[in-house]
């Protein structure tokens, strides 16, 4: 991973922090460049909602960069503090999130390897600057393919009219390999995708709790839009 790139990516994450989302977004070109390819695309499409008030981390991302990355996207109608597209805040807004969580940055699910392998690519698949394509594109590619897997190992509960669905990758020899879960929203028009991360520990305890515990949207989750 390039030295110069993480450096520009702590300061532009500083310089958002500090309300300046302008001055961050000019020391990334490519972050600039690819909501704009997802833009024209209509990759957020693929994106339900989520709220950027994490239950173990409190605000993760500041209001300025909140709404400045939806005008950017061509989502600011569709988003209002503290919930916007999945997409955009978990992709991208996430590169600029400086606030500790138990599991670290947010960042770290994108710069480190451990989702990549779960998913079985290679340690830079998930690398926003890396290619083929944007950062978006190929998460959106992984979750998807994952969430209608008939081999994944999935679970579907219904929270207040909408369909709550969590899949985690099958088991699997290699040696060390961790699970990727990927956790939608389904109001009837098709499942949206709400995060993607990989799973270290045992998945069929986390698939017994989302199963057994009292119904609710699960991992900064916000319901969908009426249509």
């Amino acid at each position: 991973m390039s030295a110069d790139r993480l450096i520009a990516l702590d300061r532009a994450a500083e310089l958002a922090v500090a309300d300046d989302l302008p001055g961050a977004l000019a020391l990334l070109p490519w972050l600039v460049s690819s909501i704009a390819l997802d833009r024209a695309s209509g990759g957020f499409d693929a994106w339900g909602r989520s709220t950027v008030i994490d239950e173990h981390a409190g605000e993760v991302l500041r209001r300025s960069t909140f709404e400045g990355l939806h005008a950017i996207a061509g989502l600011g109608e569709d988003a209002a503090w503290p919930i916007g597209n999945a997409g955009l805040l978990h992709v991208y807004g996430y590169l600029l999130s400086t606030v500790p969580t138990p599991w670290g940055l947010k960042r770290e699910r994108w710069l480190g390897g451990e989702l990549a392998n779960a998913y079985g690519g290679p340690p830079e698949r998930f690398h926003p600057w890396a290619g083929p394509g944007t950062l978006l594109e190929r998460v959106t590619a992984d979750a998807s393919e994952l969430l209608s897997r008939p081999d994944a190992r999935r679970r579907t509960r219904r929270v207040d009219g909408v369909d709550t669905v969590i899949a985690v990758s099958p088991a699997t020899d290699v040696p060390g390999r961790p699970a990727a879960l990927a956790y939608g929203l389904d109001d009837g028009r098709g499942i949206r995708i709400v995060t993607t991360f990989p799973v270290a520990s045992d998945p069929a305890a986390v698939l017994e709790e989302f199963e057994t515990s009292a119904p609710g949207l699960r991992w900064n989750a916000a319901p969908p839009l009426a249509p």
